[in-house]
């Protein structure tokens, strides 16, 4: 498994395990099919683990965690926290930290690797609000002191964002003095939210936000690879046909055409374009079986795709 740099963090593996497909997000499995596929990961070479609270009932993907890494301390680990003003959310420091403590008594550990916040940035000029978000004063103001108190305490190592909120914010955290240390970013061949996008008039500019992270030192984990199931053969869940991953998997049948012109599977093809991407130091997986994984480990091992064929899949993006 290829490390790359990860900043304040070091030398991380280049795909990391999350935590979604593990905790039953990405459809059914189990505990000891998500514990062994935990294990598999780590025998693979796999030194990045990302979950999150949210990730399955009652915590599910940070308890496979615990589970699974209870003998392995020589990897990292990362989860998130929700925090909110839209609507009124409170006490942002002592909702941060509460978070913190429950993930690491379900994750077994002392501290965190890389805390994320997982709640969606508003433009500064009030331009466009959602429930669940929260406002660029909140984040300044509140919530990086909260994350840089925690890293100055040593109970994280580093912070960062998901970095899919109104992209005049990510981008203005992304430039901030005080930035993360980590950004999750949209990476995939057709540049597809994956199910994630709350501001249906403003375009997401993942690409810029890509590019800023880049100019400004912030690594990048690669999420959404495979658009949440629509850049793969089949989608392995229900979905109604008008949910949106359900319409990307249809807006997504040139890209499976070519991945079975080119003789791989659209999965395949998916993982491999996100490792080509340059900045991205890690690619999250949302795999929730062994089998899956194996998938995904074939196209780490198959390395970049060449360039002519980057340059094909770039002219499919809508």
């Amino acid at each position: 498994m290829e490390l790359r740099d990860f900043g304040r963090l070091g030398r991380i593996s280049a795909l990391t395990l999350g935590g979604g497909g593990l905790g039953g997000v990405w459809g059914a499995t189990d505990r000891s099919e998500a514990v062994a596929t935990v294990h598999a990961a780590i025998d693979a070479g796999i030194t990045m683990f990302d979950v999150a609270p949210s990730y399955g009932d009652d915590f599910e993907a940070e308890r496979v965690i615990g589970e699974a890494l209870r003998n392995s301390p020589d990897v990292q680990v990362t989860s998130k926290v929700q925090v909110h003003d839209v609507p009124p959310g409170g006490d942002f420091a002592r909702l941060i930290s509460s978070s913190l403590e429950g993930s690491l008594t379900r994750l077994g550990r002392d501290h965190l690797d890389l805390f994320l916040l997982h709640t969606q940035l508003l433009p500064r000029d009030g331009s466009a609000t959602a429930p669940g978000t929260i406002h660029w004063q909140s984040y300044q103001d509140a919530v990086v002191p909260a994350f840089e108190h925690l890293r100055e305490t040593g109970r994280i190592r580093a912070w960062g964002i998901t970095a899919v909120g109104h992209p005049a914010s990510v981008l203005d955290a992304l430039r901030a003095p005080a930035r993360p240390n980590a950004a999750q970013v949209i990476v995939n061949p057709l540049d597809l939210n994956g199910d994630m996008w709350i501001y249906p008039t403003v375009p997401s500019e993942n690409q810029a936000v890509l590019a800023t992270a880049q100019s400004q030192g912030v690594p990048v984990l690669g999420i959404r690879v495979a658009a949440a199931g629509s850049l793969t053969d089949s989608l392995d869940r229900s979905v109604p046909p008008d949910h949106p991953a359900a319409i990307d998997f249809a807006r997504a049948a040139p890209f499976r055409e070519l991945a079975a012109d080119w003789g791989t599977s659209a999965a395949t093809l998916a993982h491999r374009y996100a490792l080509s991407v340059p900045g991205v130091a890690s690619v999250i997986l949302g795999v929730k079986n062994r089998a899956e994984l194996t998938e995904c480990l074939k196209a780490e091992a198959e390395g970049p795709l060449p360039p002519e064929q980057l340059a094909a899949l770039r002219v499919l993006r809508p």
